[in-house]
């Protein structure tokens, strides 16, 4: 039996590519936005931010619509977006076509956004988690691969749904 040179670490490894991300909060949401910001940066992401800028009342259409737009775009391959409580802003980049945002508030729905239902986007509230567990929600999402086979189906059904409700009488 061989000892490995280098004992496994929990710290996730830094992104080989400098994977880009998109960052936008209100102002409910705009400390944890601070803070996911330098995390990220520290580990070698590439963020982007789209604002807010301070915790003074905004309206948080106005700073997740250019983030949903640059991640669905290409611009940037992934997006966080937070909030008071995150259902806003998960509403709000969800509007945009080809974004799947999740409501994330445990490491375990981080994960399963990314496993099951290809998550390109994860909406965070302030309110509803502590810094511990977001850093470390974040830290599993970004390094957690999408499984495919019968999700991958799921996700093209998904991405009919604009048709079909264009199409409904409802």
């Amino acid at each position: 039996m061989s000892i490995p040179d280098e004992i496994p670490s929990d710290e996730p490894s830094p992104p080989s590519d400098r994977m880009k991300i998109a960052i936008a909060s209100d102002h409910a949401g705009f400390e944890y936005k601070l803070l996911i910001t330098k995390h990220l940066e520290e580990l070698g992401y590439e963020l982007v931010d789209f604002g807010t800028d301070s915790s003074e009342p905004v309206d948080y259409p106005d700073f997740i619509f250019p983030a949903a737009v640059a991640v669905a775009s290409g611009e940037c391959e992934r997006g966080v977006v937070l909030g008071g409580s995150g259902n806003g802003e998960a509403m709000a980049a969800n509007r945009v076509r080809g974004i799947r945002c999740a409501l994330v508030w445990n490491i375990e729905t981080a994960v399963l956004a990314r496993q099951h239902n290809d998550a390109n986007m994860i909406s965070i509230g302030q309110r509803m988690i502590d810094q511990e567990t977001v850093l470390a929600a974040i830290d599993q999402w970004l390094s957690t691969q999408f499984e495919g086979g019968r999700h991958a189906t799921r996700i093209e059904k998904l991405d009919q749904v604009p048709e079909v409700a264009a199409r409904s009488t409802v």
